[in-house]
């Protein structure tokens, strides 16, 4: 009996048959298999393979691309529909269709508005086969609108209290990413007792007076458009009720109480949701989120249930501090009653979440295309649920099929179209559309007609390789129309397979359940229709199974001594065994005392980290196979102390039961030297190929003295043996008698098999030869076969000496080939080798990459983007891609000297990249090249892009010269790299007092094309300290600071103090070179030497004279400290007193230093701590440079930051 499948033949009932019975037949409805050379030549209806998404948000500042791709046999048409009417793009100069694709590209880059192209657009795709539609796709420009302005009064509030900071965003699309910063670009911390909420307002459960700050401030970041907006800071100030008491005390009677009333601790409230009930619905497969924040003192914490059921487990996560619960994936039975209750010290409170899930459409059967031969019957079915329950209906070719042409084949049942009888005139594609007032499903399928005779997809000789008493599978994937029959048959002879015995699926594969040695042969895979027959042939090899035939077993041993484990693996002999040892089912440790040599694993100098268990696993490409021992550690037996050595040599050797490939060989052991033998080690010597070299044969347990030893063929062998104990080695024993074996056919074949070209038409093929053991005879020679992989060809073949290369000539260019080599001697071959796929030489790529795109990121980055190029063309292993690019230099420039090209390579098959360290404001040109082993393929077309403004730096210089009383001349040089186009100079500068305070600080814009300036009405002999920097349209740059003193008046007349109370300077200014300071010092020290010299007269004439009590008693104002009240000289401090502030600090009044800010905040990015925001209030310090902090130490000046780095600090 022959094994078949067949789809069953029916036949309507001349009444109506039920649906669910018609249906049972349609189960036979072909399918066509994703098979590229199949697709090519079969005529098939369009299908949309990618589109827009239903609701498409643009970016306004690019070009928009609605995207519209279809497959189809013949290529489709594509044509459009803009707000239900057609859309004629040849009209319109802005729209294009990319050739060969419905894509539509607007261009409104260089002219046109986004807002114009609003609307809801369809795609339609058709041949001669039918038409499919896309979904209706809603273009929509994204916005950022800006806030609205408000005036936003200070709020003032009693510790305890709780408190609502509003956020109320702009309406943008899509809608905004609300964050809660201070000026410096710190976000607030939150926690239980203060958290955003999901309205992006700020909620406090109670304030402290920790609380207290200026800058509430709520930013919103709008993703699509990469732009942040940011509302007018909220001042708050909590009054603690220390504050409030002394407030009140100053009005009130002492004897009053005020502390017990304003602190007073209080159960929760919720201050979101409100009421004791609320509603909410949401979406099948969105993520439920529930909301409930409290107020109370001390901070209420919240918990949620869920009325009459659980939360899910795997779904429920917490946020915010378990004010808001999440469901993800929500359904149906998500919907019911969720409780949020605060809870407190002083009591509890809950609110009750009515939830709804309601569902758009969502596909329970979807409809699938169908391809009938002529006179078949099928269905299409479309099924679909929501809540509210989605109405289905049908559309023909992109119509409503109510209008559409009649067809006889075709009855419409509901969600089902019955076809029965049908033509080829019946091809056509079906929209099903599911609808409710949460959205739509719409897909396209199409019912094709097809007359095909058989055809099998399966490669022909397909090698089949299974372990015995396995299941096998043999492919045998087939198309046809009608639907072929399909049988199997073994062997030459045709003989049939019974079902008994084989298993044959519907997609054509054979199974044989239990895989036995004698299922090894050629299988034939016959597939027939009415239209022809076609047939392919199948390989089975049954290999044998690998098994451990030695286990290790379990050991129990000393610390210290050493343990072997034997795995001895048996295994088909055409399959290569690997063979690893795990310790604790994990790498065994990377610790010299463990070994492995062939068949066991040694622990040498065991200790009681070595318990454990060890397993051996053995693997081949089809199977794999373990085995385990414990091993358990003791402490060793303490015993005297003997004497130690090594063993002596064995002797006595002798060869014995000598076949053609083994031998016994046994000996006599040499005295251990008090140190037990733990192994004996086995050598021989190839006294006909390698004489005089010494190769480790095998090693054997200290307690055997004899052992069966394999041998390879054709070698004169002689043998020698080592013991071996704990303390080493012994000498070698004497050699024993030469032993030669018979010559044999090689038993392997030669490794490291490689085909690469050298030449672009050449193969070379190149192999690790056997050496002179493994040969096995005389006459060693190599079989080289080689043939193209994806051609048809026969194996070529050639007999080549005992070399290690061969060359084959006049190749096509880089083409995969199949390659073998196999060794044979004077008594044969060696079994059929492994076959290696290998190259034939590559050639410089013939296609540059096409569509290379730039887009500038900032005016030092810039992305590139580029198609990849065929893989035909590349002509060889792609190695990347490289792009050479360089600045356009100027006529005169270029001629002096050669343009620098700077060259960037991607690896691998990357289609984009980013050149960084662009110099601003300049042009560049580059172009991309394929890379592959030979080297570059042609260039792209030079492609020209321009790098925006950037900051400047610094002046180059800038001197003081030519002052005078009341005026100070500035000259400078421009910045070195003024990175665009200087727009003015910034000038900056305030007087120094005699004290080294800083005066007020004067701005001056000064014109771009200016290099000195004079600044006039100034102090006389002052001196001040300037800061200078240029700025472009991007913003200002670095800074330059220099002093100057304008020149002393002829009578000499001190300056008067400038600035007082302000910071000290930041450089100090060496007052000993002041002439009135000189003064004063030779008056004091003068006045001092005459006070001594009386001292000393009079203590010499014999009376006491109390200085310090007649100094107390007459104050000399002279001589006394004056106080720092009076405006007279204090009391003389350490230089280190006057020492400047450091960079940006002030002192306040009370005479203490604020720990500066943290280094990592962002407020460089603004001026001071107020940062730098538009009239508006949209955040622009991302694109000014940072100013420097005033005043400035020394003459250090301080680079303009990147904008990037700006806006990271938001993300």
């Amino acid at each position: 009996m022959q094994l078949k499948i067949m789809p069953k033949k029916k036949r309507l009932s001349a009444g109506r048959v039920p649906l669910i019975l018609f249906l049972c037949q349609m189960i036979s409805a072909l399918e066509v298999p994703l098979d590229p050379k199949l697709l090519e030549d079969l005529v098939q209806p369009p299908t949309i393979t990618q589109q827009s998404p239903k609701d498409y948000i643009i970016d306004p500042r690019e070009n928009i691309v609605i995207q519209c791709e279809a497959k189809g046999k013949p290529p489709p048409s594509f044509s459009w529909t803009r707000n239900g009417t057609h859309f004629d793009i040849e009209k319109d100069p802005l729209v294009t269709m990319k050739p060969g694709s419905g894509t539509l590209v607007i261009n409104i880059m260089s002219e046109g508005k986004a807002e114009t192209y609003e609307g809801v657009y369809q795609c339609t795709a058709r041949n001669e086969r039918g038409a499919a539609i896309s979904n209706n796709i809603v273009v929509r420009p994204s916005r950022s609108p800006l806030w609205t302005k408000e005036k936003l009064e200070p709020i003032t509030l009693q510790s305890g209290q709780s408190l609502v900071l509003p956020c109320r965003p702009p309406v943008g699309l899509p809608p905004p990413i609300i964050f809660w910063m201070d000026n410096s670009f710190q976000r607030l911390p939150q926690s239980e007792r203060v958290s955003q909420g999901l309205n992006g307002d700020l909620y406090f459960s109670n304030v402290l007076p920790e609380d207290t700050r200026e800058d509430y401030i709520c930013y919103a970041r709008f993703n699509h458009t990469q732009t942040i907006q940011q509302k007018q800071p909220i001042s708050v100030k909590v009054v603690s009720v220390d504050e409030l008491n002394d407030t009140i005390a100053a009005n009130l009677s002492d004897t009053e109480v005020y502390g017990a009333k304003l602190n007073r601790e209080r159960p929760p409230t919720f201050l979101i949701p409100e009421g004791n009930t609320s509603n909410k619905e949401e979406l099948r497969g969105n993520v439920l989120s529930l909301e409930c924040i409290a107020e109370g003192l001390p901070t209420p914490l919240i918990y949620w249930m869920k009325e009459e059921g659980t939360l899910p487990f795997n779904r429920t996560y917490y946020k915010n501090f378990q004010k808001t619960l999440q469901i993800l994936q929500v359904s149906e039975a998500d919907s019911g009653n969720y409780q949020c209750i605060a809870k407190n010290a002083l009591g509890s409170i809950h609110h009750t979440i009515s939830v709804t899930v309601k569902a758009a459409p969502y596909w329970i059967t979807a409809p699938q295309n169908l391809v009938l031969s002529p006179g078949e019957n099928g269905a299409l079915i479309c099924r679909a649920n929501g809540n509210p329950k989605p109405r289905i209906s049908w559309l023909s070719n992109g119509v409503p099929i109510e209008i559409a042409p009649d067809d006889p084949s075709r009855k419409i049942d509901g969600d089902t179209i019955i076809f029965s009888n049908v033509q080829e005139r019946s091809s056509a594609v079906y929209q099903c559309n599911a609808s409710n007032e949460y959205g739509y499903l719409l897909a396209n399928a199409f019912v094709n007609v097809l007359a095909e005779p058989p055809r099998i997809l399966t490669s022909a000789n397909t090698l089949y390789q299974v372990i015995a008493n396995r299941p096998a599978l043999l492919d045998c994937a087939f198309f046809g129309s009608p639907l072929p029959t399909i049988e199997w048959f073994k062997g030459a002879k045709g003989s049939a397979l019974h079902e008994d015995i084989y298993v044959l699926h519907d997609n054509g594969t054979l199974e044989i359940p239990v895989a036995q040695k004698d299922s090894t042969g050629t299988y034939t895979c016959v597939a027939r229709n009415k239209l022809g027959m076609a047939k392919n042939e199948a390989h089975l090899e049954i290999k044998d199974p690998t098994r451990i035939i030695k286990q290790p077993e379990f050991s129990v041993v000393q610390r210290g001594s050493t343990v072997s484990f034997e795995c001895k693996v048996k295994h088909d002999h055409t399959l290569i065994p690997t063979v690893l040892w795990l310790k604790d089912k994990g790498e065994l440790p990377n610790d010299g005392r463990f070994t492995i040599d062939k068949d066991h694993l040694v622990v040498t100098d065991v200790s009681d980290d070595d318990n454990g268990t060890y397993t051996c696993v053995a693997n081949t490409t089809l199977d794999n196979v373990s085995a385990s021992a414990v091993l358990i550690v003791v402490a060793p037996t303490p015993t005297p102390a003997p004497i130690y050595d090594v063993p002596n040599p064995p002797f006595d050797l002798e060869l014995t039961d000598q076949l053609d490939k083994s031998v016994q060989l046994s000996w006599t052991p040499g005295d251990d030297n008090n140190s037990p033998i733990t192994k004996f080690i086995i050598e021989y010597e190839d006294a006909m190929h390698e004489a005089g070299l010494w190769h480790h044969q095998t090693e054997v347990p200290g307690t055997q003295t004899t052992t069966q030893l394999k041998l390879s063929p054709y070698v004169i062998y002689t043998f020698r043996v080592m013991a071996e104990n704990s303390l080493g080695r012994s000498l070698p024993s004497e050699r024993s008698e030469q032993y030669l074996t018979k010559a044999a056919e090689p038993d392997k074949n030669p490794t490291t098999v490689e085909g690469l070209g050298s030449e672009p038409d050449n193969l070379v093929i190149t192999w690790k030869p056997l050496n002179g053991f493994e040969s096995n005879g005389p006459g060693l020679q190599y079989k080289v076969s080689w043939r193209q992989k994806d051609g048809d060809d026969e194996w070529t073949s050639v007999v080549v000496a005992n070399v290690s290369k061969y060359i084959v000539s006049g190749t096509p260019t880089f083409v995969p080939y199949l390659i073998k080599v196999q060794a044979l001697n004077d008594v044969g071959f060696a079994p059929e080798p492994a076959v290696v796929m290998g190259h034939s030489g590559e050639d410089l790529p013939m296609v540059a990459p096409g569509n290379v795109q730039v887009t500038v990121v900032n005016s030092t980055l810039a992305e590139v983007h580029w198609d990849p190029v065929p893989l035909k063309s590349i002509r060889g292993h792609l190695q990347g891609y490289r792009i050479y690019y360089w600045k356009a230099q100027s006529s005169s420039k270029r001629n002096r000297r050669h343009i620098e090209k700077k060259i960037l390579t991607f690896q691998g098959s990357k289609t984009h990249g980013m050149l960084l360290g662009l110099e601003p404001f300049s042009n560049y040109t580059l172009n991309v090249r394929v890379v592959n082993g030979k080297g570059e393929g042609p260039a792209s077309p030079d492609r020209v892009f321009g790098t925006p403004e950037g900051v400047p730096s610094a002046p180059s210089s800038l001197k003081i010269i030519n002052p005078t009383l009341d005026s100070l001349t500035l000259e400078w040089d421009p910045p070195s790299h003024p990175n665009g186009i200087l727009t003015e100079y910034i000038l900056k500068y305030q007087p120094i007092n005699s004290t080294h305070e800083l005066g007020p600080l004067v701005d001056l814009k000064i014109p771009a094309n200016k290099t000195r300036w004079t600044l006039k009405n100034l102090n006389f002999s002052t001196r001040y300290k300037f800061y200078f920097n240029a700025q472009t349209s991007a913003g200002s740059g670095s800074q330059i600071t220099e002093e100057g003193i304008t020149t002393v008046d002829e009578a000499g007349i001190l300056p008067p103090d400038v600035g007082a109370g302000k910071a000290m300077a930041s450089r100090q200014v060496d007052i000993a070179t002041q002439g009135w300071f000189i003064g004063l010092m030779c008056a004091v020290a003068l006045l001092i030497l005459i006070l001594l010299i009386v001292c000393f007269i009079r203590r010499n004439k014999g009376g006491k004279y109390p200085v310090k009590e007649k100094e107390d008693a007459h104050a000399d104002p002279e001589i006394q400290p004056m106080k720092e009240d009076d405006g007279t000289f204090g009391e003389y401090s350490d230089a280190e007193d006057h020492k400047p502030l450091k960079k940006g600090s002030r002192t306040p009044s009370d005479r203490t230093v604020k720990k500066e800010d943290s280094d990592d905040s962002l407020v460089d990015y603004g001026e001071g701590v107020n940062g730098q925001f538009n009239e508006d209030g949209s955040f622009i310090g991302q694109y000014s440079g940072k100013k420097e902090k005033e005043p400035a130490e020394g003459n250090e000046s301080s680079e303009a930051p990147s904008p990037v780095n700006a806006m990271n600090s938001f993300v």
